[in-house]
């Protein structure tokens, strides 16, 4: 094997819902750390998959070598000889995520992330990888093909090259002078849309078009559409994409475009982040969490530009895209967390909060992924009036950084921006570092639109309520909302409005009127009290608009903030 590492995953009785692993190679070193990883790099929280993991043997040709455990997800071998070396071991595959590992007798579909050791001094050595399965299915793999098997350069390479086997085919398509393959997963009860593949290289060709250059992956790039009857996400990868979506979501009016719009999410990440990447995953460590306050570049950015790509691909219009932007920034506004949680903080914290968030996380947290598409919007139109854009700025910090392989920081992207607005460069400091610093209903109006505040149709009880085995009871007092202010608190059981007891969430709004005092019967730990409840009118979402008064100063921004290249 001439110091190359050999894994071979055996697929061949998928109804075991199990992948049997098989690692070859000869240890240089004689004490030898074997690591599982411990999460998948585009996910970043500990998932532990480790925990799947059973039925590990480690042998040499001169029979058992010992393993001690080190950690959770470590263990070593003392005391070993340069010779060829066999690792077994088992994965249990039932979980079907884009970061996870699942076999069943339709199909197989992981990351391996969770399903492939590191090997001490092994990280920068080349992997083949074999896969044994049903003659009946094909495998898919974007990594190279060498003979009888697929060639990483290394441990990343591998790691960053989700396997897709079943019986089904790739169809090829075409993103400039490059052929990509698209693998179709999954029977929608309609069917698939029938300009789909059409569609998809509009959106690629969008992309490139947006980052000035041609795909970096190349001709060695799959996109992966899992259509499922439930789930919904992606990850990105070097030379892949892999994309869940719900029949459901695809049947309603705006779902097709959400497909597409996360289409070109994860196509966009093949620049921002697989390779312009936040200095601190220069390499990735597998072994441990890594803090970045680079995400909300990562992802924000992103997500702000996958709203636009439709319209640049000439699927969608520019009416529908002030429809999605107001719908993403209506959430930002409508989330109570953005004035505790930094976009910067949320960011670092992504391990701890985004990941893990409960019923009451919407009062102390913000998604990354929301305000930072959303303080993307205001960079871009700030650029806009000094005769630049955002989409300039990403491709300069793509030719500074992420085509070189060259991590970045803050004060990379602040010097671009100094170099044209000094006071913006200031300014975007603020708005990652303090919470609700970022200016929405301002820039916004640089444009000339504005957010108007949708009415709730029912008083605004400032409670979250939730049907629990036949009872009624609080999931989420909101801060300094109504139900705080009564002293109400998650788990309490509402029993009574005014004496009249309810026996469902949906009858309490029915029973309340706004600025009208109500007596609340409740029990909590099994005690009975009552308070008083005072609902407000509330707010539904804030729709954005344009104004009908604009100027022709607005009106002149407008325009070219709507080229977005």
């Amino acid at each position: 094997m001439n110091g190359d590492v050999d894994v071979h995953l055996d697929l061949v009785r998928p109804e075991e819902q199990r992948i049997r692993v098989t690692m070859r190679w000869t240890p240089s070193t004689s004490r030898q750390i074997l690591q599982f990883p411990l999460w998948t790099p585009g996910s970043y929280t500990i998932r532990d998959p480790v925990q799947h993991l059973h039925s590990l043997e480690l042998t040499a040709a001169t029979g058992p070598v010992s393993l001690r455990r080190l950690a959770p997800n470590q263990w070593l071998a003392d005391h070993v000889d340069s010779i060829p070396h066999r690792l077994t071991y088992v994965v249990e595959a039932r979980d079907l995520t884009v970061r996870t590992a699942f076999v069943d007798p339709e199909f197989a579909s992981f990351s391996l992330a969770a399903v492939v050791m590191e090997l001490d001094g092994c990280r920068w050595s080349p992997h083949r990888l074999g896969v044994s399965c049903a003659d009946t299915w094909q495998v898919h793999c974007p990594l190279s093909w060498e003979g009888d098997g697929w060639r990483a350069n290394d441990f990343d390479e591998l790691l960053d090259s989700p396997v897709q086997a079943g019986p089904f085919h790739g169809q090829p398509f075409h993103v400039l002078d490059h052929q990509h393959t698209l693998l179709l997963m999954g029977d929608p009860p309609g069917g698939w849309p029938t300009t789909l593949k059409a569609d998809v290289e509009r959106i690629c060709v969008a992309t490139c078009q947006l980052m000035g250059t041609p795909p970096p992956a190349a001709d060695r790039y799959q996109l992966v559409i899992q259509m499922l009857d439930s789930g919904y996400g992606g990850l990105e990868h070097d030379h892949c994409a892999l994309l869940q979506f719900n029949w459901a979501a695809l049947s309603k009016p705006d779902g097709y475009r959400q497909l597409l719009q996360l289409v070109g999410h994860e196509y966009l990440h093949q620049w921002n982040v697989r390779r312009l990447r936040p200095q601190e995953f220069r390499p990735y460590d597998y072994g441990h969490p890594v803090v970045s306050e680079g995400l909300w570049f990562a992802e924000g950015i992103t997500s702000y530009f996958d709203l636009v790509l439709p319209l640049l691909a000439g699927t969608s219009d520019r009416s529908t895209l002030l429809q999605d932007l107001g719908d993403e920034l209506s959430r930002v506004l409508m989330a109570p967390g953005r004035r505790v949680q930094s976009l910067a903080a949320s960011s670092e914290e992504a391990w701890v909060k985004l990941y893990k968030s409960t019923a009451v996380s919407i009062d102390s947290q913000i998604s990354y992924y929301r305000l930072g598409a959303a303080s993307a919007f205001c960079l871009d139109v700030r650029l806009r009036q000094r005769g630049s854009s955002l989409a300039e700025q990403l491709r300069a910090l793509w030719k500074t950084h992420g085509q070189v392989g060259r991590g970045f920081v803050r004060g990379d992207l602040t010097l671009l921006l100094k170099a044209i607005d000094p006071e913006l460069a200031e300014d975007l400091d603020h708005w990652l570092d303090r919470p609700d610093s970022l200016p929405l209903q301002d820039i916004a109006g640089l444009i000339g639109a504005r957010f108007d505040p949708v009415p709730l149709k029912e008083p605004d009880l400032g409670l979250t309520l939730a049907d629990v085995n036949g009872r009624v009871v609080v999931k989420r007092a909101a801060v300094d909302g109504p139900g705080r202010a009564a002293a109400l608190v998650p788990g309490d059981e509402l029993i009574a409005v005014d004496g009249r007891r309810v026996g469902a969430a949906a009858e309490v709004s029915s029973l309340l009127r706004v600025d009208e005092p109500a007596l609340i019967t409740y029990a909590r730990r099994s005690c009975l009290g009552t308070t008083k409840l005072r609902p407000v009118a509330g707010v539904e979402r804030w729709c954005l608009s344009w104004e009908p008064a604009a100027s022709s100063e607005q009106l002149f921004l407008r325009d070219r903030w709507f080229r977005f290249l």
